[in-house]
């Protein structure tokens, strides 16, 4: 069912491989495990989106990294583009804050050495906020570069599991509702 679902929206190979933009960058796009849905290709589809989507920038470097991914390890392209759109406006701040606990316990930085952001900046100019959050932002550097790499690594490595582990249990599940079908019709 889900599989009937992607179909419908996703575009066909020929039409991708008649596409002009598409051939701009020759065969790389051309490999069948870009564009068909099966567990691996999905799963890993998955795993490229969730890693790709705590790549710091916005959605179009996050987009790039995601299709990157997905023509390097040969994984489902438009799956990995559209998962990482995980990372939102809404979800960017707790993602960012887990992956800097994350990037101070492992570091065995302490939280508390962070300097504190000023408040009064309010009636200052943007030529002025602008050094100002960089060197706040900077501070944070290294347990928040790490926390990410780490936290989009751990994400990716679980979503990859998950989604292999739901693609076999429907498979099971469709594998044991034709067995009764069978079974019915046989018993009829």
């Amino acid at each position: 069912m889900p599989r009937k679902i992607f179909k419908k929206y996703l575009p066909s190979p020929e039409s991708i491989q008649k596409n002009r933009f598409v051939n701009f960058f020759g065969t790389r796009f051309h490999h069948h495990n870009l564009w068909h849905l099966h567990r691996h290709s999905v799963s890993g589809g998955v795993a490229a989106g969730l890693f790709a989507g705590l790549i710091p920038g916005s959605n179009p470097v996050q987009f790039f990294f995601a299709t990157l991914f997905a023509v390097i390890f040969k994984v489902n392209l438009p799956i990995a583009v559209f998962v990482t759109l995980y990372s939102n406006p809404f979800t960017i701040v707790p993602l960012y804050v887990a992956a800097f606990t994350l990037g101070s316990w492992v570091t065995g930085s302490s939280i508390d050495s962070l300097p504190p952001l000023e408040l009064d900046l309010l009636d200052k100019d943007l030529a002025e906020w602008i050094p100002i959050l960089t060197d706040y932002l900077a501070s944070f550097g290294k347990p928040l570069i790490i926390g990410l790499v780490l936290l989009a690594s751990l994400l990716s490595v679980a979503g990859y599991f998950i989604v292999q582990g739901f693609w076999r249990l429907h498979v099971i599940h469709a594998w044991r509702k034709r067995a009764q079908r069978r079974q019915s019709k046989i018993s009829k």
